[in-house]
């Protein structure tokens, strides 16, 4: 008993640590460690950078000599790969470490169990399943892409306490207060991409942008906050050339099912790429470009920002996973808006059903964070 208590108290620290790499390891995963001799940590840290060292290899750093016969916990099992970096199996077998506790297994198909079976090979002794639902909380978007090959998908959403997004002539801003816009950048930070939609960019002309003067103060800042890459969804490319997106440093994709070559040129030559898939019924194809996502861009967590008609069509396609929904204490009347173009729903036995998860006060407002439960009817 003694030592599984163990095992989660440390576990716990090594999960607290992944955490601090919540804004900037993208595209791989939140991973934290930390390394115990005689009851004591000798070593701790976490994965920072893409591309920089492992947070297995940044605790061995910090551990040195003492990691020798010391017990290695990690949140994720470590990887047995040439990547952008060397195995981390090999430094921990190099380190001299005793026994490694994982969180849980990778659901990357490149290490799945391989990691640990080749630490028992060298005669370390393993165990996995330590936390693991914290683990795959931590890291939601890099599980489902592994898993699912698409990203999570978390759509945000701004409304007054009488369910409304926008006034009939589009004017929304601002619904929700300065507290509010402030942890949207947070979820924003926190993303692989954000996505709106065409008609968001024509009434709005959102930058999509991370403004690090505007995020909320963090537990533990990065030393620099990565940028999201930028979607817009635009089935008949009227996005202009100079909306404030294109403007901005970074990518920005454009998905299309338009052939019309001269408008694509214009967009490519104002910094965009424009992907173009086949349509269906004259729309984009929702999985399709969730797909490719996943597999060309490595977007792990897709953050949704857009109006009723895009977010309908993903929660009609089952493409959204969570909804954070910033509630605002004012009314906007019957003619304003709704928050979802959901026309198939006409009875009351078709709603979809939503698990509430959490419920906060930001600011003046509620944030509420429920995820949609499908194929309960």
């Amino acid at each position: 008993m003694t030592e599984v208590y163990n095992d989660q108290y440390y576990m716990s620290r090594a999960l607290k640590l992944a955490a601090r790499g919540l804004w900037t390891t993208d595209p791989n995963p939140r991973v934290g460690c930390v390394i115990v001799r005689d009851g004591e940590i000798v070593g701790e840290g976490w994965h920072e950078f893409a591309g920089e060292p492992h947070a297995e290899i940044n605790a061995l750093q910090m551990a040195k000599e003492k990691a020798q016969g010391a017990t290695c916990y990690v949140t994720l099992e470590p990887c047995c790969h040439y990547g952008r970096t060397p195995p981390c199996t090999d430094a921990l077998i190099r380190a001299g470490i005793t026994r490694v506790v994982a969180s849980t297994t990778d659901p990357n198909p490149i290490v799945a169990k391989k990691g640990l079976e080749q630490l028992m090979k060298a005669g370390i002794t393993v165990s996995s399943g330590i936390l693991g639902a914290e683990t795959e909380q931590l890291n939601p978007g890099f599980f489902m892409r592994m898993r699912h090959n698409r990203p999570y998908v978390r759509s945000k959403l701004a409304m007054s306490l009488d369910g409304r997004t926008a006034m009939a002539s589009g004017e929304s801003q601002w619904i929700t207060s300065q507290e509010a816009r402030r942890d949207v950048q947070a979820l924003r930070a926190r993303s692989s991409a954000v996505m709106t939609g065409a008609g968001t960019i024509l009434s709005d002309d959102p930058r999509l942008t991370v403004r690090e003067t505007e995020l909320p103060p963090f537990m533990f800042m990065p030393k620099r906050i990565r940028q999201p890459l930028r979607v817009i969804m635009d089935a008949h490319l009227s996005t202009p050339p100079d909306a404030k997106v294109l403007q901005e440093p970074g990518n920005t994709v454009i998905y299309t099912v338009s052939l019309n070559e001269t408008i694509r040129h214009m967009l490519e030559k104002a910094g965009a790429t424009v992907v173009v898939l086949c349509a269906v019924n004259g729309e984009l194809d929702l999985h399709a470009v969730c797909a490719s996502l996943a597999n060309d861009y490595h977007v792990n967590e897709l953050l949704l920002e857009t109006g009723s008609t895009l977010s309908g069509a993903m929660l009609r396609a089952q493409l959204i996973d969570e909804m954070v929904i910033y509630v605002a204490p004012l009314l906007m009347g019957n003619k304003a808006r709704g928050l979802f173009n959901l026309p198939q729903l006409e009875r009351l036995n078709q709603h979809i059903p939503l698990n509430i998860t959490e419920i906060r006060a930001i600011g003046r407002d509620w944030r509420i964070t429920a995820q949609p439960v499908y194929g309960s009817n």
